[in-house]
């Protein structure tokens, strides 16, 4: 897995500085595929339940599960979110990022608070996990950055459980939904996912069946890394060189 998520971190930071406007959100995800496959990882998302990408990739009102299409154009100012998952020798990494495309404050002027909020949640949730306590202390401490700021919580999508499979149990809320949770312990890794929203974090399906929007059209945010509990603590598997 340590391998996995080094090759994702790469996958995701060359994508960071590589993507400009006017690509389609397929080139962006054929690019994830061959960063990937030149290190020797395979698309852990491709196939997976139909999906036909790479990556996930989602713009502005987009919540998660974007197919990438040569339709789907990328403009200066969008929000932009790359989901992405590694498989490494059977072995599964799941991270995410969202940017501004272009740089600059974007199309709105909450845009690089909103990013700056859900890294923040990410952090404060990596910062708790370690033996012996409860997966949602991770929950609250997610809970706590983003209300304090106002934004929306998506709460029909949450962390995860990763590494055989994609998605594993146990389930990590990005809400504090009053159930104990099971203790983390050495060997455990997760997916640990904020996703939240500008407006009201309500959402629908779009009808490719794929792609998840906010019912209001507010725009949405997604960071993500896979974390392993070790005897001291939480290890970044997909931590990025910056």
């Amino acid at each position: 897995m340590r391998k996995s998520g080094k090759i994702l971190a790469s996958v995701l930071s060359e994508l960071e500085s590589w993507v400009k406007p006017g690509q389609s959100t397929l080139e962006i995800d054929l690019k994830a595929e061959e960063i990937m496959r030149s290190q020797g990882g395979e698309p852990a998302f491709k196939g997976y339940n139909g999906f036909t990408g790479t990556a996930c990739i989602c713009l502005n009102e987009e919540v998660v599960h974007g197919v990438p299409s040569a339709d789907r154009l990328i403009e200066a100012g969008d929000l932009l979110t790359i989901d992405c998952g590694v498989s490494y020798k059977g072995m599964i990494t799941d991270s995410a990022i969202t940017i501004i495309v272009g740089g600059g404050i974007g199309k709105h002027p909450q845009m690089a608070k909103l990013i700056k909020t859900a890294q923040k949640a990410l952090d404060k949730a990596i910062e708790v996990a370690k033996p012996g306590v409860r997966t949602t202390e991770m929950s609250k401490a997610i809970e706590k950055v983003i209300e304090k700021e106002g934004f929306g919580i998506v709460e029909t999508l949450c962390g995860h459980g990763v590494g055989f499979e994609v998605h594993e149990d146990p389930y990590i809320l990005n809400y504090y939904d009053g159930h104990p949770g099971p203790v983390m312990q050495p060997g455990m890794t997760f997916a640990i996912e904020p996703i939240i929203t500008l407006g009201n974090p309500k959402t629908k399906l779009r009808s490719d069946g794929w792609t998840i929007v906010t019912k209001d059209s507010s725009l949405s945010v997604q960071v993500e890394h896979t974390i392993a509990i070790t005897d001291k603590g939480a290890e970044i598997l997909t931590k990025r060189a910056k």
